[in-house]
């Protein structure tokens, strides 16, 4: 089975260039996959909005189409997810974007009634899970070591991108013609099946018939190997707390830039600027501290960064103009985007082989759950007591959150032997299947062979 690490430690390694990613024909068929799904996607739900207002008149239904998109992963993440680790990682990819097309094809059919386009939505949602968690397992296959991190960070940009590009596409094309930008989706569908399939190695399952149990227990498993590994947990910890705040800014954009400009344009501008700040900051972060930083001070920048992404939020409590809310949440997007990457790409390492897919599930619904909370309670909050007020108070609450984060962030020998061992436990995987699961049987090899592997 190949290592899905480098053999240096990472403390020795060198920073990742562009050039050591993007030199890999792999890693650019996966990232032009990724980029022309997420700028389609994104399109579409700008596109089904416009389409579902149209239909009904009803802001309610057009608000649920949007929504639609997200109940995938709050229903049935991690389950659908563990389909992933059961077959080919490039067939479950080619299969989820055919799905897709097809049934954004016929969404954009004329004449099609408002529940029939929500029930389609939802059904084309329900291959997400399933692709981002391959996509996402696949990586540690074509890079190693820090490439990994730099990797995750360009793709993750990329992701950033996408959504301001395919907001802005989908709005402009929808106002014309929505059947139009629904096309344009099943259309990059298509184009992503085919990078794939034409552009990447066909490797085994991760999990052979010898692995499987029940899919309910196989989901389990994910859940367990997240949050009764110290260093996993650690790191789900992490990225969790930081997904609690940073949304905030962008989640009440528009109550905020309205309470400010009294409406109308200058609204609209302020919420623009709010909501495309987070983004372009966390890309501009994810960038800078992958390319200008090497491995080991990423690790000791990680509990600096993670402070500093609340900290830098809580004068917002102030009432500053839009202008200064906009950096406000671009700074908090840079310290977040210099934070998750790199704490994803330490994840991804730390995983044995076989549990990639099913451990991304977890985090990719809990991190779609808190954030989804995390506006719903500031935003009642809001109605009482005012946004700034509740904004500056939120992530004052975070900075004490991430403090304790911090303190108890895993020392670098500790992530170290984390790796290792999940290095040695993928390179065994096929010859000694797990019999009860990551929790008991991966516990105690990690004791008997990394003592001091504790956080």
């Amino acid at each position: 089975m190949e290592a899905t690490v480098s053999d240096q430690r990472p403390a020795q390694e060198s920073p990742a260039t562009f050039r050591d990613v993007f030199g890999q024909p792999e890693f650019r068929a996966l990232f032009a996959a990724n980029v022309l799904s997420w700028v389609g996607d994104y399109l579409a739900k700008a596109a089904v909005t416009v389409l579902v207002l149209r239909e009904t008149q009803s802001v309610a239904l057009s608000a649920a189409a949007f929504a639609a998109s997200y109940l995938p992963w709050l229903i049935g993440g991690p389950l659908l997810s563990a389909l992933a680790e059961r077959h080919r990682y490039r067939r479950v990819m080619v299969l989820c974007d055919l799905i897709r097309m097809a049934l954004m094809v016929l969404v954009a059919m004329p004449f099609m009634p408002a529940w029939s386009i929500l029930a389609l939505v939802f059904l084309a949602t329900l291959a997400n899970p399933p692709s981002q968690a391959a996509r996402s397992a696949l990586l540690p296959h074509i890079l190693t070591g820090d490439r990994v991190v730099m990797g995750l960070t360009v793709t993750t940009s990329a992701g950033q991108a996408a959504q301001v590009v395919g907001y802005l596409a989908g709005a402009a094309i929808a106002v014309l013609n929505p059947s139009t930008a629904l096309l344009i989706n099943a259309g990059t569908f298509a184009a992503s099946a085919a990078l794939v399939r034409f552009g990447l190695r066909d490797r085994p399952p991760a999990m052979t018939e010898a692995h499987r149990s029940h899919l309910l227990r196989e989901t389990a498993q994910g859940f367990r190997i997240v949050f009764e590994r110290p260093v996993l947990r650690a790191i789900a910890v992490l990225v969790f707390s930081a997904m609690l705040f940073s949304i905030v800014p962008e989640g009440l954009a528009a109550g905020w830039a309205a309470d400010r400009t009294g409406g109308g344009v200058d609204a609209g501008a302020a919420q623009a600027g709010i909501m495309a700040a987070n983004p372009v900051g966390y890309v501009l972060g994810g960038l800078v501290i992958a390319r200008l930083t090497g491995p080991a001070r990423r690790l000791t920048l990680m509990p600096v960064l993670a402070v500093l992404a609340p900290a830098v939020l809580v004068p917002s409590i102030f009432d500053p103009p839009p202008a200064v809310v906009a950096l406000l949440a671009g700074a908090c997007g840079f310290a977040v985007g210099g934070l998750v990457p790199v704490a994803n790409g330490l994840f991804v390492q730390a995983l044995p082989d076989g549990y990639r897919a099913r451990a991304f599930g977890v985090m990719a619904s809990g991190t779609q759950i808190i954030q989804g909370a995390s506006v719903l309670a500031t935003g009642a909050l809001a109605e009482r007591f005012g946004i700034p007020t509740v904004v500056g108070l939120w992530s004052a609450a975070g900075v004490l959150l991430m403090l304790g984060t911090a303190i108890t962030w895993p020392r670098p020998a500790t992530i170290e032997a984390a790796v290792e061992s999940a290095r040695a436990e993928s390179a065994t995987l096929g010859a000694h299947p797990p019999q009860r699961g990551p929790a008991a049987g991966d516990r105690g090899r990690e004791h008997g062979r990394h003592r001091h592997a504790v956080t």
